[in-house]
């Protein structure tokens, strides 16, 4: 067993950090504050190669793995989990399900933009009836001639309303046993009868575009059907067993934050003629902190590992996620405990990881639905 990250990883991890402290850091706050998507940054990561990390050179990508992209989703979610999480959707949800399962068309006209850094996109799935429950999808995708018409409504879409293309899934028809086939349809958002609006009011990842789109009478080529239609639902739950390493991944990035920021202050506040890191309630609470964001980062890695060594990784992946973001927001409220009265203020930053946190636990898959996703693997 070997832990060292390869010598291509380290050089990224180390070019994502060097991008994330200077060009994002100074303006963390004044994102969150101000709820307003950071486009300029975003070409700047597409510049750099970014968003086509874990994609082939031959799709516009820079040929690395998934242990790469989650170092950089860790990296960019350490300074602000707004970032990190339109990032992650923008490459895991946006973008991977073309590479995954498109044909070569489809990929050379939608995933090198993407790959690129040139274009954004954003994935369709949750609805305002089928969130955890996302095989009560009602929208839905009726042929016409060599096209399907979609009609429908999805809710809480990370990035679309900056997104040039979105992958939707529809109801398509019935299968032997009555029940839905849900397909994946790649909707370019210029298509008329494409309406998006952002007018969600978040309690963190501010930053972070989401948005409702309504799909009335959109009319795209059946060209534009992404895989099997028979299997568009098996293939969205791959879909989301990679993603979830990737929100897994900007959780460790929030709880190294929030370590980090402990630590400093405790080494500097004092109370009683000593610093507090001298007091063994917060080096206990340190020593937890510290402990769970490194078993994170253990599970994070391993599930990156086994995707990219084509190896069943769905449990890891549910284990990664839930661990990650659960320790996200323990580690979280655990500095703002640290840093007191300082802690509940915006310009010590801890609260607002614990606003960023909070989402991971609920988007990608509940808290609750990892546990029934490992239960499930377990065999019960």
């Amino acid at each position: 067993m070997d832990f060292n990250l390869s010598k291509e990883q380290t050089m990224i991890r180390k070019m994502v950090r060097d991008f994330a402290e200077e060009v994002i850091k100074p303006r963390t706050i004044e994102i969150d504050t101000e709820a307003k998507f950071p486009l300029d940054i975003f070409k700047q990561m597409g510049e750099l190669g970014l968003l086509g990390i874990p994609f082939p050179e031959t799709y516009g990508g820079s040929g690395g793995d998934t242990l790469s992209y989650a170092i950089a989703v860790e990296e960019i979610g350490r300074i602000c989990g707004s970032t990190g999480l339109s990032y992650a959707a923008a490459v895991s949800l946006g973008a991977s399900p073309i590479y995954y399962f498109g044909t070569e068309e489809q990929k050379e006209k939608f995933l090198v933009p993407l790959a690129q850094g040139k274009a954004l996109g954003a994935f369709g799935l949750t609805e305002p009836n089928a969130g955890s429950d996302a095989g009560g999808t009602k929208t839905t995708a009726t042929e016409d001639g060599d096209d399907y018409v979609i009609n429908g409504e999805k809710c809480f879409i990370t990035n679309a309303s900056f997104a040039e293309t979105l992958i939707v899934t529809a109801v398509t028809g019935k299968n032997e046993k009555g029940r839905n086939i849900i397909s994946a349809i790649i909707v370019p958002t210029n298509t008329e009868g494409v309406t998006i609006t952002s007018n969600y009011d978040k309690m963190g990842v501010r930053g972070s575009d989401t948005a409702q789109i309504v799909l009335e009478n959109v009319r795209v080529p059946k060209a534009n059907l992404l895989g099997d239609p028979q299997k568009g639902f098996s293939q969205f739950l791959y879909t989301l067993d990679g993603g979830r390493i990737s929100i897994a991944a900007l959780g460790l990035g929030i709880a190294q934050a929030s370590l980090e920021k402990a630590l400093h202050y405790a080494k500097e506040r004092k109370q009683f003629g000593k610093t507090i890191s001298n007091f063994q309630a917060i080096q206990f609470k340190l020593a937890d902190m510290a402990m769970e964001v490194e078993l994170a980062r253990n599970m994070v890695y391993k599930a990156a590992w086994l995707k990219d060594n084509d190896m069943p990784f769905t449990k890891e992946s549910a284990y990664a996620k839930l661990f990650a973001t659960e320790t996200a927001f323990r580690a979280a409220n655990q500095a703002i405990q640290i840093h007191g009265g300082y802690g509940y203020m915006r310009e010590y930053e801890v609260e607002r990881y614990l606003r960023d946190a909070k989402l991971l636990e609920i988007g990608e898959g509940t808290s609750e639905v990892q546990r029934l996703v490992i239960a499930r693997q377990l065999g019960c």
